[in-house]
């Protein structure tokens, strides 16, 4: 079966899924496995070999290593003359069976891969078998940097793998992908789990209320203000000479569609660096989607990752005045609702989704009137998505301007216009009123495709 598993950031969702991977012993209780007690010595080798895999939600591939040298830390089996030549087959054909077409090579090194090949390597590593099996394999947020068409993927393959009698845990906040996958949902909150049935049992409303969330509001209610183009531009971007040009006015939440790694995040780089070709008004904050690389300060507290963009407000002659700095974090930790007993706690201390809010407080508490969002909500839960959107909202209401790449189309459908992105370039623009996902699924493949 596929049981899904969902809750609150900071739940306990990964913890728990640590404790079954042999990552953190269990304080109490036991672990069982066909039947058979494990708790005693309980490691990742032991789950290993019980055939336990997961795929965290914070990526565990060594960078400096090749795709096929990562598959081969997985399996020690794979040892001799010709390991390297049956490591690249191996995970050539696990990439294969999940991701048809993907042209990840086994001899790329990792690092160079873009978030969401990345993580297309870590879930395909799962899923290969040497002289241990894979009978359970447990994946945290899976689909978090993959597009609907790579995620479809993913999840049509793990409705094949427990057809075959695998089971699979599957961690999401998005609520679809559980609701239509799994074949029973558990949710957690507060390191408990508070509902257990078949996943028949429930549909998004009581899923959303059973993790203690407020429901969503209606689409009306979600949705940005719409605005007139009357003002002058404080964005203006065009990828490639063919390219439809980018075009963003005060106070517009501008969203990136299309497929991943087709040039929305390059853009958002060029904005953010004022480079030549773009014409941007003003500075620009980031929300790092890629948190680990390009977001967290990970030997920082929470407290310097969410003010160390603002430092600024803070100078006290030639100093900082630390008693502002911390009274700033603290009122941003209470404003997007970061879970933490002190907000002087190292950042790494929060759960993944909690990290991404710091991020989002850093970028939504400097003067910058533009802010980049690089496919931020991963790792988010929904309750929390909502009261991001409506920041967003209030934001834009003052007129500041959102770039926003996302692979979700619910969020798409949030934007003024959406921008659709094939092979670098801008090949559609299209108002709010005629975005569809069947449209931009259109627009983001070429008609010769």
């Amino acid at each position: 079966e596929c049981l899904g598993l969902v809750g609150h950031n900071g739940a306990g969702k990964s913890t728990l899924m640590n404790v079954l991977a042999g990552v953190l012993p269990p304080d109490s209780g036991r672990i069982e496995i066909a039947g058979q007690d494990l708790t005693h010595g309980y490691s990742v080798r032991t789950a290993h070999a019980a055939g336990v895999r997961c795929v965290f939600q914070e990526l565990s591939l060594c960078p400096n290593l090749s795709v096929a040298e990562n598959a081969r830390i997985m399996h020690p089996a794979l040892r001799g003359p010709g390991w390297q030549r049956r490591a690249a087959e191996l995970i050539r054909r696990s990439l294969d069976t999940i991701f048809p077409g993907s042209g990840i090579s086994p001899a790329r090194e990792t690092g160079s891969l873009s978030i969401a090949r990345r993580q297309m390597v870590e879930i395909a590593r799962a899923f290969t078998v040497t002289d241990t099996p894979a009978r359970l394999v447990i994946l945290d947020e899976p689909t978090s940097s993959l597009d609907s068409v790579l995620a479809a993927q993913l999840l049509a393959h793990v409705r094949r793998f427990t057809a075959e009698g695998g089971s699979v845990v599957l961690i999401s906040h998005l609520l679809g992908e559980i609701l239509a996958t799994a074949d029973r949902i558990a949710v957690m909150r507060d390191g408990g789990v508070t509902a257990l049935d078949a996943a028949t049992a429930f549909d998004r409303g009581s899923l959303v209320r059973a993790m203690g969330s407020v429901v969503p509001r209606g689409a009306d209610e979600t949705r940005a203000a719409v605005r007139t183009a009357t003002s002058t531009p404080v964005v203006r971007a065009r990828p490639t000479p063919a390219s439809i040009e980018l075009v963003a006015h005060p106070g517009e939440v501008v969203g990136l569609g299309g497929l991943s790694g087709h040039g929305q995040t390059e853009l958002l780089v060029r904005v953010f660096d004022h480079a030549p070709g773009t014409e941007v008004a003003g500075p620009v904050a980031l929300v790092a989607g890629d948190r680990v690389t390009d977001g967290v300060f990970p030997l920082w507290s929470i407290a310097a990752n969410i003010s160390i963009a603002s430092l600024r407000r803070f100078r006290k002659g030639p100093l900082l005045d630390p008693k502002a700095e911390r009274a700033f974090a603290e009122d941003w930790r209470a404003r997007i609702g970061i879970r933490t007993p002190d907000i002087g706690n190292p950042i790494l201390s929060l759960s993944g989704g909690n990290q991404q809010k710091a991020l989002f407080a850093r970028a939504l508490g400097t003067d910058a009137m533009i802010v980049v969002m690089d496919d931020p909500m991963r790792g988010v839960d929904v309750g929390t998505k909502q009261e991001v959107y409506g920041m967003i909202r209030e934001e834009a209401a003052r007129g500041r301007t959102f770039l926003w790449y996302t692979t979700e189309m619910d969020e798409l459908a949030k934007c003024d216009h959406v921008y659709v992105f094939r092979e670098g370039a801008i090949v559609a623009d299209l108002p709010r009123a005629e975005m569809t996902e069947e449209k931009v699924i259109h627009a983001s493949f070429r008609a010769d495709a």
